[in-house]
């Protein structure tokens, strides 16, 4: 594979991200003791930090990967939305389909690392759907999105209400309109509204729970691959792609499959590992790489970012660097 050719198509597309996002919060610290107050550690703050997350994190990824993004979601009208808001303005994001709507409040997810492992994490949420105007509103500002020559959409669900059934079904037409490659990063509530789609990618217990189903991997393949086909069935998906956990990935289409092992890493955390995942296959994908690149590459992004604590997006340095390792000559 000729790899500045492929990092120079990822610069040439425009990628739109529609989903839940949220901001990620970490409050970072040394523990040296337990309190008197109660038997939990004490944290001494060293930082604060907070970092686009949620489907921001996978528009992150692919603003990292090179390409033109644009980040459509409604959030809170508040300073953690406006946060959010500047934030992507500050990564080079197209906002204009960013809404910060009175009716909701923005998701924080904040997290308290001490000595390089999280302790806990607090969320302050309102997951609720839509209401009609801000519904109407979206969609307008993604079809005035489209007209600006829109390769793929990312639809980043993470059930906190953006992407309802209407919205769902109203993107995936209006992507098949304009010849726009879809991608899916489903949970559990919407998981079979995501008809005729292009990608699908579940990680295991998402298919497991969507399906209904379970069984033991890799120890029951075959049971894996009946799952892969009840849901090409059910969705009539174009191709479906797996993450395995410390198994790798799976991807398969109507004529090949592919098992790719994963990559043997440090492994510090896996949060996020999924954004990346996604944002780097629909790359491929549109950028003309072939089913087992796509799965390779993507993989091969995947792992990079569990070896950093916290949700963070993939360095573009390191993914160069090991992308030309793993297809040098």
């Amino acid at each position: 594979m000729d790899v500045t050719n492929l990092l120079n198509r990822f610069k040439s597309k425009k990628v739109l991200v529609l989903g839940d996002v949220m901001l990620d919060s970490y409050l970072v610290g040394n523990v040296n003791r337990i309190s008197p107050e109660a038997p939990v550690p004490v944290v001494q703050l060293n930082s604060k930090q907070r970092r686009l997350g949620g489907a921001a994190n996978v528009a992150k990824n692919l603003k990292a990967l090179g390409c033109q993004v644009y980040l459509s979601s409604v959030i809170g009208n508040d300073m953690e939305g406006q946060k959010i808001k500047d934030l992507a303005n500050s990564y080079g994001m197209d906002t204009h389909s960013l809404i910060l709507s009175d009716a909701t409040q923005t998701t924080v997810k904040t997290r308290i690392i001490g000595n390089n492992q999280q302790l806990i994490r607090v969320d302050s949420e309102l997951s609720q759907e839509l209401n009609d105007a801000d519904s109407k509103n979206l969609l307008d500002r993604i079809e005035e999105s489209f007209k600006s020559g829109i390769d793929a959409i990312i639809l980043e669900d993470y059930n906190k209400g953006v992407l309802t059934k209407k919205i769902i079904s109203s993107v995936i037409q209006l992507a098949k309109k304009n010849n726009v490659f879809v991608s899916v990063d489903p949970k559990m509530d919407n998981f079979f509204e995501y008809k005729s789609v292009d990608l699908f990618k579940p990680n295991l217990k998402e298919l497991k729970e969507g399906l209904n189903i379970n069984f033991s991997y890799p120890k029951q393949k075959d049971e894996f691959e009946n799952a892969i086909e009840q849901l090409h069935h059910k969705l009539e998906n174009k191709i479906s792609f797996v993450t395995l956990s410390e198994h790798g990935v799976y991807i398969k289409d109507q004529e090949n499959q592919h098992y790719i092992a994963a990559h043997l890493r440090n492994i510090s955390d896996v949060s996020g590992a999924g954004d990346t995942v996604i944002a780097t296959a629909t790359l491929c994908m549109i950028s003309e790489c072939s089913l087992k690149q796509t799965a390779e590459i993507s993989n091969l992004a995947g792992g990079l970012v569990c070896e950093k604590p916290g949700v963070v997006s993939i360095d573009s340095n390191d993914f160069e660097n090991e992308l030309r390792e793993l297809y040098r000559s």
